[in-house]
């Protein structure tokens, strides 16, 4: 969901600092780099690979920011900042730590859109162990029964145009000559009915029913898939979707380009999803043998998945042993592959049939003593496993650098020598 910004307000402060910094967007985004990379993504995506390919994301940015001036966010207005904050991370990654990322050729303006989503607030204690959002979250158990799943409820859609035109006309007026401004809907889809229902049921809970009450579990999850079936037809009909077969993430992996997608009939003014990239996981699952995987989460999902022109599944969870239920995913093209899998019987099961997009260990730069050799030795067997594949290597979940923003830097150019090697 994207909520409705801050009223626009363009001073003639914001207006330089936006300026400045869409001309040094702009000049990195003209680099023929860009070009080159997104052929590279493209045959990975196609299963024609050239190389393995790196992503950085999901940075912990609030160790970062306060030592280096040029992440220091100076604008006045609130929805000015939302701009350059995004901004200046992607000129810093850029210059810091690239690994194959794209620049845009536009600046984004993202539709405003709100959803009232499933009708249960997850209640319970939260407990913030960073100020970078990582926290722990006790969920209070609100369904037990049959009987509490009428508390889920249908969502309702609705779109602000107002807001949207709004910061459309103040961000062109402030930089649309030096680089387009082109509104943009919703171009990555979180599908996963399990996160929702084990905020609403309880971890422990829900797991334990997976014995106690199948009965309660699977017609909890059938409506929830449900559910997301009705929010995605009223984002077709409010013609909210983008394509994302470009440098958008898909799923908890990397960028989406692809020679295969859209299919004939595609209408770019009027996004459906069987042109562009689905996605979708069970995370608690990691412990869950593959016959209950399939038939407390896949088999529900069977639906969602038919809607979309190709799907990446998986985020945290191990699929090294379910590669048998994961083939019987409809138009399933890329896999996640968390580093708590055997990588050698992970790389048996997949082959060359899917992408293998692997998720180094981002612990390594939690500890006191900085171990490079590891963090590469990690990889290299990697990409021995995997050798002949197809292989995107995506850097998340780094909850901290241990303030030593230097080391994620070394991380990069390390994973690129390695790639590149294999080219």
């Amino acid at each position: 969901m994207t909520p409705a910004a801050e009223p626009v307000v363009l001073t003639a402060h914001d207006r330089e600092i936006l300026r400045d910094l869409v001309g040094q967007y702009a000049a990195i985004a003209a680099l023929p780099v860009h070009r080159e990379k997104a052929r590279l993504w493209e045959a990975m995506n196609d299963l024609r690979s050239v190389r393995p390919m790196i992503w950085i994301t999901e940075v912990p940015w609030h160790e970062f920011s306060a030592n280096v001036p040029e992440l220091v966010n100076r604008c006045e207005a609130a929805w000015a900042r939302q701009v350059e904050v995004d901004l200046r991370r992607q000129l810093y990654a850029w210059r810091n730590f690239p690994g194959d990322m794209i620049f845009d050729d536009h600046v984004p303006c993202p539709i405003a859109w709100r959803s009232t989503s499933f009708g249960i607030i997850r209640q319970g204690e939260l407990l913030n162990i960073t100020n970078g959002g990582i926290s722990s979250q006790h969920f209070e158990p609100q369904i037990k029964s049959l009987a509490d799943l009428p508390k889920i409820k249908d969502p309702v859609v609705t779109v602000d145009r107002a807001d949207t035109a709004a910061r459309l006309d103040a961000m062109r007026t402030a930089f649309g000559d030096l680089m387009p401004v082109r509104e943009r809907g919703l171009n990555n889809y979180w599908y996963t009915p399990w996160d929702n229902l084990v905020m609403w049921y309880g971890v422990q809970e829900a797991l334990a029913d997976l014995i106690e009450q199948p009965e309660v579990i699977n017609a909890a999850v059938e409506r929830i898939v449900q559910c997301y079936l009705i929010e995605l037809d009223q984002l077709v009909a409010h013609n909210l979707l983008a394509s994302n077969l470009n440098n958008c993430r898909i799923g908890s992996g990397a960028y989406g380009y692809t020679t295969q997608l859209p299919k004939a009939g595609f209408d770019p003014a009027h996004v459906r999803p069987e042109h562009v990239w689905g996605c979708g996981n069970a995370q608690i699952f990691t412990e869950v043998s593959p016959e209950m995987h399939w038939e407390f989460a896949l088999r529900h999902d069977r639906p969602w998945y038919e809607r979309w022109g190709l799907v990446y599944y998986g985020c945290c969870e191990a699929l090294d042993i379910k590669m048998e239920i994961i083939r019987r995913i409809p138009n399933i093209r890329k896999v996640s592959m968390n580093y708590r899998i055997h990588v050698d019987r992970a790389a048996a099961a997949v082959r060359g049939d899917y992408v293998f997009s692997y998720k180094p260990n981002p612990a390594v730069f939690a500890t006191d003593t900085w171990d490079l050799p590891k963090a590469r030795a990690e990889l290299g067997r990697m990409l021995d496993c995997t050798r002949g594949g197809h292989v995107e290597i995506v850097l998340k979940d780094i909850s901290t650098v241990a303030r030593r923003p230097e080391h994620l830097r070394e991380w990069a150019a390390m994973a690129q020598r390695l790639v590149e090697q294999r080219a």
